[in-house]
């Protein structure tokens, strides 16, 4: 390769001895390397004309083929220095709604900020879904809530928020400090679906305390309970991280007692290391999700 290096630069620029300045060489290194690519090409490069180099006419076909063959190693190069400094290629994440509409979004801008070269692609699915995509490798990183079978994939525990109970300002609970169990009796809640895990453990916590709120709106989604509250439907139990920062302003957030926690994991492909997307982009999504845990 570096006699082939030095045949182009002699070819480019006309001689011996700027083909050495180009290349940080000397001459007599120039001329060594020219007769040892000559002799394994099997024909002469240059006909010595009073002391310069001039391509022969088999020079010049065989320079026309190194060009082409140049162009395509600096494209190797270059791709080579893409992929080294992770600013190019794609990443494919799938996400439960609780951390997909507010907490995935905010990482993924973060993460472009950093990799403006990099095309995500992410979906928002039901927490099997997203396992069966990890598992079989359609996507390189899942959030799932805690219910899933995890054979097959490598799990982790991502966040285990505790859920907030919400309230319109203008309620009168809203200035208390917390939110008991006892203090939900008779009040109108918007709840989570009733198959959410979350939702059965508030649901036996009620029972427990002989404690009757009276549902008016069932929803699989804790941004829609946030947006519902908001519009004074009346109060929830929910998790925190999908609670919209232009909500907050309409909301009292509040602790609720006793503590009911959400837990979300993280899931990767079997058999595959991670690449240096993949990690960079969870390095994103722990920022963001200790941003939540300190606000």
């Amino acid at each position: 390769m570096r006699d082939l290096e030095i045949f182009h630069a002699v070819m480019t620029t006309g001689g011996a001895g700027r083909a050495a300045e180009l290349l940080g060489t000397s001459q007599p290194t120039v001329s060594r390397a020219i007769a040892g690519l000559e002799k394994s090409a099997g024909f002469p490069l240059f006909q010595r004309i009073r002391g310069k180099l001039a391509p022969t006419r088999e020079g010049q076909l065989f320079f026309a083929e190194l060009s082409k063959s140049l162009v395509g190693l600096d494209r190797l190069r270059q791709a080579a220095a893409r992929i080294r400094e992770v600013g190019e290629g794609s990443l494919r994440i799938a996400t439960l709604a609780a951390m997909g509409q507010i907490l995935v979004p905010r990482a993924v801008a973060r993460f472009l900020d950093q990799y403006p070269g990099v095309r995500v692609s992410l979906q928002v699915r039901t927490s099997s879904v997203v396992r069966d995509l990890v598992a079989s490798g359609q996507v390189d990183l899942g959030l799932a809530a805690d219910e899933i079978d995890t054979s097959g994939v490598h799990a982790g525990i991502f966040a285990s928020p505790r859920a907030v109970c919400i309230l319109p300002l203008s309620h009168p609970l809203a200035t208390r400090s917390r939110i008991e169990v006892a203090d939900l009796d008779r009040e109108r809640l918007v709840a989570l679906a009733p198959d959410d895990t979350v939702r059965k453990a508030i649901d036996r916590i009620l029972a427990a305390a002989g404690v009757e709120p009276r549902i008016v709106v069932e929803t699989p989604f804790s941004a829609t309970v946030a947006a519902l509250v908001a519009e004074g439907a009346g109060i929830g139990l929910m998790n925190p991280f999908s609670i919209d920062r232009d909500l907050r302003s309409r909301l009292a957030i509040l602790p609720f007692e006793p503590a009911v926690h959400f837990r979300a994991l993280i899931l990767h492909p079997p058999g595959s290391a991670e690449s240096r997307l993949t990690s960079a982009f969870r390095a994103s999504l722990y920022a963001v999700r200790n941003s939540f845990v300190a606000s």
